[in-house]
């Protein structure tokens, strides 16, 4: 489903991707691991459009969309849960649900977003009061649930359990496996390696804007580098 190849891509003179190649299957859950640093938020940047790439190419379902404007990448099927949740505060949740729909034309908006409030429950209680007064966890429930509202085929979580109590973070694990469930395809980002790798078909480990390890999710939790440099074993 996504192909990403030599990408390289930099913040004015300075090169953060060093020509990262990884791909992604339909269906997958794929984990992406690695340092503060290290060029994983500038990666999924690069995938959903809001950050150029300067050479390299990207795939997304056989077609290249590396200079593809990031709205027409939704609109074929990607969404992102950006890190830091990035929630429209000001607006209702609900109008940050709807926001997430901004590129379509069906008539299925209400049903998916009824489909989101079961999902959410929190959200259905508090569809009317403002974003930014959520707890940070409902933020975060808000952010993935904008990104289903656009009906992808790819969603791209940027550190989803970052700031959040241990008994959110394994909802929001338990949400990512739903995902796979729904068929829909994920590239994970995240710094909890260990609940990652757990859940992820395949990883790859990112360091210094370059992929130095990659495998089977559970083989990477059994690897004596990954499990020294970010597991703590």
């Amino acid at each position: 489903m996504l192909s990403v190849e030599n990408l390289v891509s930099r913040y004015g003179r300075i090169e953060v991707l060093h020509g990262v190649s990884l791909a992604v299957a339909e269906g997958e859950i794929v984990t992406l691991v690695g340092s503060n640093g290290a060029g994983k938020t500038t990666l999924l940047r690069a995938i959903s459009g809001v950050q150029p790439s300067v050479s390299g190419t990207i795939r997304f379902a056989g077609e290249r969309i590396d200079a593809m404007e990031a709205h027409r990448r939704v609109a074929k099927g990607i969404a992102q849960v950006p890190e830091g949740r990035q929630v429209f505060a000001p607006l209702s949740v609900e109008d940050n649900l709807r926001l997430g729909a901004v590129t379509r034309r069906d008539a299925d908006i209400n049903a998916d977003l009824a489909d989101v409030y079961v999902m959410f429950p929190a959200l259905a209680e508090k569809r009317h009061l403002a974003a930014g007064a959520l707890s940070g966890g409902q933020q975060q429930m808000l952010a993935i649930g904008r990104a289903l509202m656009a009906r992808p085929k790819l969603v791209l979580l940027d550190e989803p359990s970052m700031g959040l109590a241990p008994r959110l973070v394994e909802q929001i694990f338990s949400t990512v496996t739903d995902f796979k469930r729904r068929g829909l395809t994920v590239l994970l980002v995240e710094q909890n390696a260990r609940a990652a790798l757990a859940i992820a078909d395949r990883g790859y480990i990112m360091e210094t804007g370059r992929i130095e390890i990659s495998g089977r999710g559970r083989a990477l939790l059994d690897d004596d580098r990954v499990r020294a440099a970010y597991l703590g074993l």
